[in-house]
């Protein structure tokens, strides 16, 4: 079993009255892709902007490699190798695509960021787009976009938040080879409605609902849980 690259122990986010979070514990292995599903209002996407620095737990802690993170802001982590692409687009509008990718590659501090840009709008299909305003992109190329923002970062962790929304079903598909590419060489925890493409991609799934871990496992055993199915998965 490969090694465990970031754990959460206790993760709890409180908003006024409403647990959001509830004392989740979680674990991701190294190399794995490791989807986050549940319904509307599960808590998904508060989980993951605990874990990428977002926002502060309420109570409980966050490792990455070994190391407490639990209060690190998301610009540190990011330097760490945690990559985070919203599930909603963050890309700068008036910029073109190449030079969104090219300033999220400077962050790493390193030369080559020009290079490293143009391999990875080619590698997300979308080189062609290279020297289109960003902002005048479809809502899908954006997505991409946005996802070779997060790839430019070389991450040992990339966290991709509903990344096909908005994408085509040819697009769908050459994300999915995109992701099997990536296996092994990242970490890669992926919240996504497709569960066609959940159940596809990923080697293990947790399910939270009402902020608490359902269930957790590989596909084939959440595909058949009582409890997901009728939470979730519907039947």
């Amino acid at each position: 079993m490969a090694a465990v690259i970031l754990e959460a122990r206790g993760l709890t986010k409180t908003f006024g009255g409403l647990r959001a979070v509830d004392g989740v514990d979680f674990d991701l292995r190294r190399g794995e892709i490791h989807a986050l599903i549940g319904p509307n209002g599960a808590g998904k996407t508060t989980f993951v902007s605990l874990l990428c620095g977002r926002i502060a737990p309420s109570s409980g802690t966050i490792r990455f490699e070994g190391r407490d993170i639990t209060r690190l802001p998301a610009h540190a982590r990011v330097r760490l190798g945690i990559a985070y692409t919203f599930q909603i687009t963050s890309i700068f509008p008036r910029l073109t695509a190449f030079e969104n990718v090219a300033i999220a590659a400077q962050r790493l501090g390193s030369r080559g960021c020009e290079a490293r840009a143009r391999a990875v709008l080619e590698r997300v299909g979308i080189a062609a787009e290279a020297g289109a305003r960003a902002g005048d992109l479809s809502y899908g190329h954006q997505r991409l976009v946005e996802i070779a923002m997060g790839l430019a970062l070389e991450p040992r962790l990339l966290i991709l938040d509903e990344p096909t929304q908005g994408l085509a079903n040819a697009e769908v598909d050459r994300f999915a080879a995109l992701i099997e590419g990536l296996a092994g060489g990242a970490t890669i925890l992926l919240i996504e409605h497709n569960m066609d493409l959940v159940m596809r991609l990923a080697e293990r799934i947790t399910v939270l609902d009402g902020g608490t871990k359902l269930a957790e496992g590989a596909p084939e055993a959440i595909r058949a849980d009582p409890a997901v199915r009728a939470a979730y998965l519907g039947g």
